[in-house]
């Protein structure tokens, strides 16, 4: 077994494409998306019929906390991303969105969601300290969350942090990053800022050998500044830096 994982495309269809041709060049034809694919300043609208093709092929996908907002929330009480994606998608796009499951699990030993399994807003791997310092989880409480989950490789997103996390029963939790935004700041549960550092596009690629899963941390590069403009000429300054920089 040989696939790609993705997560947080947050609209942003020219990382995605990237993407999905370093995957391709890889010969990988197998993916699982762990959610958040719309939200963003960007372009919503060619971004779902890329993934609606997709998903006729060969992906897997779960919902994540900001597609559920698409589909619960009335439009004009939804913060400016996810009303920016909300305007642009059509019924085909929400159609697809309803049909998405919560959690999954894939071929029997890999289970998908976006956070956690009970909580599409909660980093799983990540915890964020009274002065807003994002750092690693400690390892009872990942195993906590962890509770009851019987297959040996587990897969989220939510954090764009891209990171292997090994359980003490040898189990494996890994966030294969954004492939969208890779920086941002939020105000829950205090204010923090999350940064990559880097513009590039993340993703993983994981494979089952003879001795388990090993994953693969993949970067790579596309015409972020682009994006980074279309941010701007939207009045999303914050977004224009992320995606330039990779920093807030």
């Amino acid at each position: 077994m040989r696939f790609a994982a993705i997560a947080d495309i947050h609209g942003n269809c020219a990382a995605l494409q990237a993407v999905l041709d370093d995957i391709a060049d890889l010969g990988i034809r197998d993916i699982v998306n762990l959610g958040d694919c719309f939200s963003g300043p960007l372009e919503a609208d060619r971004t779902g019929d890329l993934l609606l093709l997709l998903d006729e092929a060969a992906a897997q996908t779960v919902r994540g906390n900001h597609d559920r907002y698409l589909l619960e929330t009335p439009p004009d009480a939804l913060a400016a991303s996810d009303r920016h994606a909300h305007g642009q998608l059509a019924r085909r796009h929400f159609e697809w969105l309803r049909k998405l499951p919560f959690t999954k699990v894939w071929r029997d030993d890999v289970y998908l969601c976006h956070a956690t399994p009970e909580n599409d807003n909660l980093y799983w791997l990540e915890t964020v300290s009274s002065d807003g310092h994002v750092t690693l989880r400690p390892q009872a409480e990942i195993e906590a969350l962890a509770e009851g989950i019987a297959q040996s490789l587990i897969l989220c997103g939510h954090s764009h942090v891209a990171r292997i996390v090994q359980l003490s029963d040898g189990r494996l939790i890994v966030n294969p990053g954004s492939v969208g935004q890779p920086a941002y700041d939020d105000d829950a549960p205090v204010y923090h800022k999350v940064e990559t550092g880097h513009a590039l596009a993340s993703y993983a690629v994981i494979e089952k050998t003879d001795k388990g899963f090993v994953p693969t941390l993949r970067t790579v590069a596309y015409d972020h500044m682009a994006m980074s403009r279309l941010a701007a000429k939207n009045d999303r300054p914050d977004w224009a830096s992320a995606l330039a920089t990779g920093r807030v």
